[in-house]
């Protein structure tokens, strides 16, 4: 992901923050929490939905949604996450 002046030009890299295990990590200790997710879908597009992340596997995490109008469980990878294509808020 390239971070973009005003005018539209690329000036570099925008680095994680976090390694692969440390998302791991922040993403185990909100399991069983109620969650806040932001996915972006490209194109300017996103979509926010609060829901519970169920569970915490080795290559993915899974979050239900509260809202009816999806039918079921959603997925995401730990390089989602780590990109900045979902990203998980604590509600309380």
């Amino acid at each position: 992901m390239y971070k973009k002046q005003k005018n539209g030009n690329k000036i570099g890299m925008i680095k994680s923050n976090l390694n692969i295990s440390e998302a791991k990590i922040a993403i185990n200790n909100l399991k069983n929490k109620k969650v806040s997710v932001t996915v972006n879908l490209g194109r300017n597009k996103k979509m926010t939905f609060n829901g519970v992340l169920e569970g915490v596997y080795p290559a993915l995490f899974t979050v239900l949604p509260e809202e009816k109008n999806f039918l079921g469980k959603t997925s995401y990878s730990y390089s989602e996450y780590l990109c900045g294509n979902v990203k998980l808020k604590e509600v309380r």
